[in-house]
């Protein structure tokens, strides 16, 4: 249960960030693809 929380919290942190950067243009795509993977594998 709490590391479903956490991982959920982490998930949601991280769209945000995503939405922000892109929006401000921040990061290139591989840099995105990048936290994908170790937002996918700390969720794991």
């Amino acid at each position: 249960m709490n590391k479903l929380m956490t991982s959920m919290i982490v998930l949601g942190a991280g769209m945000a960030a995503y939405n922000i950067a892109q929006r401000n243009n921040m990061m290139s795509a591989r840099n995105m693809r990048r936290i994908q993977r170790k937002v996918k594998r700390a969720i794991m």
